[in-house]
């Protein structure tokens, strides 16, 4: 594991990777500017006409539930397989997997195709891999170290590197593990925050290991929650403020800052 997620984050920027984005309606502007923010190029394409054709010019991909329908479904399943067939990664967010027969078909299907990051609160990584969870659509009532050993087991079955995200975040391939300490209790209070991360890891992973990738990522996001926060006066200002964190902060800052530990 590395320990110097700075790196990740220059690499990152010196690529400036293309992430396809087959995302909400909720979070699409959000995440289109985040990703913007951070040093990567973010395309919204989810279209089943041309999502996986465009998978083919991508270099990541993230996949995200919350408000599919059959026809979006179809779209990421052809879209991951594109990625999956090219060897390129892409990233799963489960939103809210549990919630409906719906969403539990399309993502044990979508975790069939092999995704490269599983990235999801407590409660939606209990309910993909099969145990008992207790959230409410979106919003997670398991605590992250409920769902610890459930990740686990996910990336060993899947092969993915899998991330719970929570006020510390546990990131984890089925052998090495990390928890990240970085962020702030107003990045709940900001819809589709969340939903935004999934895309920065993504892009972490076009140019580092997935595992990683996906600590780096995290940190990153974490870092810059941490700047937003200390002149936001609420919500709204703080979302703001994350924006330009995310394009303020430098790999020194977040080596300086990012609290990264072995689990």
């Amino acid at each position: 594991m590395t320990n110097k997620p700075g790196l990740h984050l220059a690499h990152m920027r010196e690529a400036a990777p293309l992430v396809q984005n087959i995302t909400n309606f909720v979070a699409m502007n959000v995440m289109a500017n985040v990703l913007l923010a951070i040093g990567a190029s973010p395309a919204m394409v989810h279209a089943r006409a041309e999502a996986a054709e465009f998978a083919g010019i991508a270099q990541a991909l993230s996949v995200n539930i919350g408000t599919a329908d059959p026809e979006w479904g179809a779209a990421m399943m052809e879209a991951a397989q594109a990625m999956g067939a090219q060897g390129k990664p892409w990233v799963l967010d489960p939103v809210a997997v549990g919630a409906t027969a719906f969403r539990r078909d399309l993502g044990a299907r979508l975790l069939d195709s092999a995704p490269t990051v599983i990235r999801g609160n407590a409660s939606e990584i209990l309910a993909l891999a099969g145990s008992d969870a207790a959230g409410r659509g979106v919003d997670a009532d398991d605590p992250v170290s409920a769902a610890e050993a459930a990740a686990r087991h996910l990336a060993q079955r899947s092969g993915a590197v899998v991330a719970v995200t929570g006020p510390v975040d546990f990131v984890t391939d089925g052998e090495q593990a990390a928890r990240i300490a970085n962020g702030h209790a107003m990045m709940p209070r900001v819809t589709a925050l969340g939903c935004s991360l999934t895309g920065v890891v993504a892009a972490f992973c076009v140019t580092a290991s997935p595992f990683d990738a996906t600590v780096a990522a995290l940190a990153a996001f974490g870092v810059a929650g941490e700047q937003a926060a200390l002149g936001a006066r609420g919500p709204g200002s703080f979302a703001v403020a994350l924006i330009d964190a995310l394009h303020g902060l430098t790999p020194e800052m977040l080596d300086r800052q990012a609290r990264v530990a072995p689990a």
